[in-house]
């Protein structure tokens, strides 16, 4: 049965969902998308991609916390999710980072080795490098105006494939008028985190088995990431979809199937 549930993280609480009944953790962390709309009662929607998952794994996916101070760091939000697992009874788990989610995800495990199994990185980065901030900081003028409706159109521009887009953009003018959130405070706490991100120094510390995916033609986070973070990483491995960009993880049919192999593997 999904759980739509809430915990404890210092003063205030973090939203998560969570469902499967499996004896392993999985740890799955979002990316900029969740300052616009948390996971709060989406467990049953956001299980459907992980129905092959569900009798081995439980799988958790979180929200950063509900209050989040100026000035909250990627390093911050590593600390605070660290909290909330150990807060769940979660000792070790898998962890899955998805942009943003990937590099609180390499906090983790630089700082809390002994909190995760594996390490799976998708469509990011090891820095917040030129591509990052151009994108990141065009989508903050957008929610500094609060013009949703630009922020959302320019953000599925760079996120997802020509093919997609020929397919789906003349209905982004009409999701963006549903899906406009009340208040851009969220959103921008954690794009300025983004904004002062840069862990290179230290990722060469990561040493848990790692998996990273990425697109070849990722218009938000650049090309370059996935290769530094193959290089600074031991033993890494990358899978590389060709022709997709940052929105590799919704748009490539075996994306699950991929994570889930390389979570199996001995």
């Amino acid at each position: 049965m999904p759980i739509n549930g809430s915990v404890s993280v210092l003063d205030t609480e973090m939203y998560y969902v969570s469902f499967g009944k499996g004896k392993k953790d999985l740890v799955v962390l979002p990316g900029l998308s969740d300052g616009l709309t948390t996971v709060k009662g989406k467990a049953k929607i956001l299980s459907i991609p992980y129905r092959k998952y569900l009798d081995e794994y439980t799988v958790y996916m979180f929200s950063r916390k509900n209050d989040m101070p100026e000035g909250y760091s990627i390093r911050d939000m590593a600390r605070d999710q660290v909290i909330a697992m150990k807060n769940l009874g979660i000792e070790k788990a898998d962890l899955m980072g998805v942009s943003q989610g990937g590099m609180i995800s390499q906090y983790i495990a630089i700082d809390y080795p002994e909190m995760i199994d594996k390490l799976i990185l998708v469509v990011t980065a090891p820095y917040a490098n030129e591509t990052v901030k151009t994108g990141v900081g065009n989508w903050m003028e957008k929610a500094e105006k609060g013009d949703y409706k630009a922020l959302m159109i320019d953000t599925a521009e760079k996120m997802y494939s020509d093919e997609f887009l020929d397919k789906n953009r003349r209905y982004f003018p009409i999701v963006a008028r549903f899906t406009k959130p009340k208040s851009f405070d969220r959103f921008l706490v954690n794009a300025n985190a983004i904004m002062g991100f840069d862990a290179r120094e230290e990722i060469s510390r990561i040493v848990c088995p790692t998996l990273i995916i990425a697109g070849d033609n990722d218009r938000t986070v650049g090309n370059e990431g996935y290769k530094e973070l193959n290089q600074a990483i031991a033993d890494s491995r990358l899978h590389i979809y060709k022709g997709l960009g940052h929105g590799a993880f919704e748009e490539a049919k075996d994306f699950y199937d991929v994570v889930l192999n390389f979570c199996n593997e001995d």
